[in-house]
């Protein structure tokens, strides 16, 4: 339900010299709502804070938004996103996001030439937490009297990583005629189910914007996941790698993190009772889970995610945070820069008209991507040269398009006007917000 937050000014931050103006410190509910309404008053020319809904007791799912046209889409613009806290026991990502939103505002306001460009060229989504509800419960535990399940789930007694819809099954059955590999709709049964607000406003969010990368940081482990995390046949424990059409790419996306990071390559997760072989691993082949949503992101959007495990304490002391910020920092700002590989482009018709939901396709991989409203995609590639095909209604167009190591290459399409009018309305309605006042979230723009 649409309504209006109300909450007085609040002096911003002083961001000079960022790293060593950092309080590092948990942030309760309000504390953080405070601490990013600071971070939006002290650069309000590139954030801009909303929420998407609300969790099981009425607190809000806040996300901060940083780019130099806060609230709009760019044409060409990659959309990012880290979420963290999914479960609320699990808090370093909550506290690293917070640090990352600062980092973000105080550098970018110092000029530094990274950050800007980084801001400039992307449209970045920070949610630190998923379950507001669950770090309550866990908070009045503390680090020391936390338990391995204390605030795990939200106030449903659901675990939020179990209760998206399972479309694996789907994926797994189309895998030998390459169909049912993206964009795979939700089965109405799911919703007859026991759907928790949180997880209901994350997936309206996730078909709301063109969202092309992303983490969802956990604790527990040290490791980067990758997809697919439910095992396509056999138990629990180790049941086998299951490899997704980007098998390859993945891998690389999960190294950008773990090798970038402190510790997380060279010690594994090993001190936690798991090996990751270079800090990285295949959900399945460590462990299997249904409904969890790195997978959904893969098959329903266009967004790939990984799971990020930050570490073996699920909630470590405070006087641990500044550690942890100095061992994720570099992972964090280059896994972001990972949204600009690959080939990019605008699919239009031969009016000039941007086509939305138009089929990207790569020869021999099974997976694609949709374009966005204004006909604009992203296509994550490692390098290589490829046969790309945009496909709308009965118009389709190949080209040769070539990747390098560097930023993503452009690869434009332009299809049959009548062609595309002809295969009549095919949106998923998966990523197509171009911002503003299209935005379904626009409304939380006003001043709180």
């Amino acid at each position: 339900m649409i309504f209006a937050i109300l909450l007085a000014a609040l002096p911003a931050l002083a961001l000079a010299e960022v790293d060593s103006s950092f309080v590092f410190e948990y942030h309760r509910y309000t504390a953080l709502r405070s601490v990013l309404l600071a971070v939006s008053q002290d650069c309000p020319d590139i954030t801009r804070l909303y929420s998407i809904g609300q969790s099981v007791q009425g607190r809000e799912l806040l996300v901060l938004e940083i780019s130099d046209n806060p609230g709009q889409h760019e044409l060409g613009e990659p959309e990012f996103k880290y979420v963290g806290n999914m479960h609320g026991n699990e808090v370093r990502g909550r506290e690293l996001i917070i640090l990352l939103a600062q980092y973000l505002c105080g550098e970018y306001k110092a000029g530094n030439s990274r950050i800007v460009s980084l801001v400039r060229d992307t449209r970045i989504h920070l949610m630190p937490t998923m379950n507001p509800d669950g770090f309550e419960v866990a908070a009045n535990q503390g680090p020391d009297g936390n338990g391995w399940t204390t605030g795990r789930e939200n106030m449903q007694g659901l675990d939020l990583n179990r209760n998206f819809p399972q479309l694996n099954s789907i994926a797994y059955s189309g895998e030998s005629s390459g169909t049912n590999q993206d964009h795979i709709p939700i089965p109405s049964s799911y919703w007859s189910g026991t759907v928790a607000p949180e997880t209901r406003a994350m997936i309206t969010w996730l078909q709301s914007y063109p969202f092309v990368l992303s983490a969802n940081m956990h604790d527990g482990d040290l490791v980067a996941n990758y997809p697919y995390d439910t095992a396509k046949s056999g138990g629990f424990w180790g049941s086998g790698y299951a490899a997704t059409p980007d098998d390859a790419l993945w891998r690389d996306l999960a190294s950008t993190y773990a090798q970038a990071h402190g510790t997380m390559a060279t010690t594994g997760g090993g001190s936690c009772g798991f090996q990751g072989q270079g800090g990285i691993t295949n959900g399945a082949d460590w462990y299997s889970l249904s409904g969890g949503m790195q997978d959904f992101n893969y098959l329903h959007t266009n967004c790939y995610e990984l799971t990020l495990e930050l570490g073996c304490d699920k909630y470590p002391r405070e006087s641990e945070l500044q550690m942890e910020w100095n061992n994720n920092k570099e992972s964090l700002l280059a896994f972001m820069e990972k949204v600009h590989i690959g080939i990019k482009g605008v699919v239009t018709d031969t009016n000039g008209n941007g086509v939305a939901d138009a089929k990207i396709k790569v020869q021999g991989n099974a997976h694609g991507v949709n374009s966005a409203a204004d006909g604009d995609y992203w296509r994550l590639l490692r390098p290589g040269t490829y046969s790309v095909t945009a496909t709308k209604g009965q118009a389709s167009q190949t080209k040769s398009c070539t990747v390098g190591s560097g930023a993503a290459t452009t690869c434009d399409f332009t299809l049959d006007a009548a062609g595309v009018l002809s295969g009549g309305t095919t949106g998923t309605g998966t990523g197509t917000s171009t911002g503003g006042n299209n935005d379904p979230f626009w409304w939380l723009n006003q001043d709180w």
